[in-house]
């Protein structure tokens, strides 16, 4: 049987990490809990071959991307000041010349530059996914309100263990050892 055309693949997605800055980050009563996630999915990407990218909110005032994240992605972050990265042209345009078609979504804050973003791609064609558990808001209402209009609008929530075994596909292998081990640790433990 064919793999769905729903099911993202390490060759077609892009995983797009949103203004994780330590300033933003300071504010975020699940603080913890988006840098955990966000850096199994940088650690099961960079496992997998899944390009990564990240962008800044106004680095000149909030500062850069948190350290234990901006060491997972190797290009530097893009700065911006509108708060969807759409325009980052030097993410993007890239992803789309290499087949990239569908980019995973994660970062903060889920109601602001989370929700620009994905709106804004979600108009030019591509498969939009959003990590639910590494994605966060100030106020809990913001960050569900948010979710449920991203998904109205036609993008797909998932979680971060269930993208780490989408993009991983079978057991048996190395990478899915090193998958697994992502998933089996807790919050807090690395």
């Amino acid at each position: 049987m064919a793999r769905s055309p729903e099911l993202m693949n390490p060759t077609d997605t892009g995983l797009l990490v949103v203004d994780v800055q330590d300033r933003l980050l300071a504010v975020q009563p699940d603080e913890k809990r988006i840098v955990w996630n966000i850096r199994r999915l940088l650690d099961g990407a960079r496992i997998l071959g899944v390009r990564a990218a990240a962008t800044e909110q106004y680095p000149e005032k909030l500062g850069p991307t948190s350290s234990i994240l901006a060491e997972r992605i190797d290009d530097p972050a893009v700065s911006k000041l509108a708060f969807s990265c759409a325009d980052c042209s030097t993410i993007f345009e890239p992803w789309r010349a290499a087949g990239i078609h569908r980019v995973l979504v994660c970062g903060i804050e889920t109601h602001v530059c989370v929700q620009q973003t994905v709106l804004d791609l979600l108009s030019t064609g591509m498969q939009v996914l959003v990590a639910s558990d590494a994605v966060g808001s100030r106020y809990a209402t913001d960050h569900e309100i948010a979710l449920r209009r991203m998904e109205t609008s036609g993008a797909i929530i998932t979680t971060t263990e269930a993208a780490l075994f989408e993009w991983c596909r079978v057991a048996g292998t190395a990478e899915f050892k090193s998958i697994s081990a992502l998933a089996k640790e807790e919050l807090g433990v690395r």
